[in-house]
């Protein structure tokens, strides 16, 4: 059940004035046609055998990736360079459904982003998406450990200056459940399909289906448990 003070409505969820704390990549953007190229192209010079849409694991910070591919001694300059063509390549990100309409139509002072990328990277996708910029985002270099830890959501609720009990994430990846779910995040909305192997509160298709009204954030989530 969600820790939240909330109501339910049949298939729908409705949570008066919750802090808001959206993932990036596979929640607000679709970045894969902008990261694959840039891994590939990264991965010929420090791991040919590497294949970004067969090998990469989501929702963990790039750096972590790459320490563990090229090792500790040069993991600085490979994450370095990595970074660079990642923010290159972010022309070719775009909007997932229903997030430009959702985030603007919200106060300033409710929501933020929580990513595994670094800073450069998500604002060059958000960007390009077109997707309004966030009055507040962690990002891979703000916290000591990533997901699946708590550290990046308790940092994106302490922004807001809530409590993560107090906040609802949206989350795509596995880890980024775990990190809410450790965070004690109030209440977990997994964003595509893949999200329902972490076991979050409800599952929607796009933020297309979560809407703020008048005060109120409501989330049409049909057949989620809770």
């Amino acid at each position: 059940m969600p820790k939240l003070s909330h109501l339910r409505s049949g298939d729908s969820w409705e949570f008066p004035r919750a802090g808001l704390l959206f993932d990036c990549d596979g929640v607000l953007v679709d970045s894969v046609a902008a990261a694959a190229p840039a891994w590939d192209s990264w991965a010929r010079r420090y791991a040919p055998s590497f294949d970004f849409l067969r090998d990469a694991p989501h929702g963990m910070r790039p750096s972590e990736v790459v320490a563990a591919l090229v090792g500790p001694q040069i993991a600085g300059e490979a994450t370095a360079e990595l970074i660079a063509l990642e923010v290159e390549a972010a022309v070719h990100t775009r909007e997932i459904s229903g997030a430009a309409r959702l985030v603007s139509s919200l106060p300033r002072d409710l929501w933020a982003v929580v990513t595994s990328s670094n800073r450069a990277v998500a604002l060059a996708r958000l960007r390009s998406s077109e997707v309004p910029l966030p009055p507040a985002l962690v990002a891979a270099e703000d916290v000591p450990r990533g997901k699946p830890e708590p550290d990046p959501y308790l940092l994106g609720a302490s922004l807001l200056a809530r409590t993560a009990e107090d906040c609802i994430v949206f989350e795509d990846s596995v880890p980024g459940i775990r990190s809410a779910r450790a965070a004690g995040a109030g209440f977990v909305v997994g964003v595509g399909a893949g999200s329902a192997d972490g076991d979050p509160d409800a599952v929607v298709a796009d933020l297309g289906s979560v809407r703020w009204r008048e005060g109120v954030l409501v989330v049409d989530a049909p057949g989620s448990s809770g």
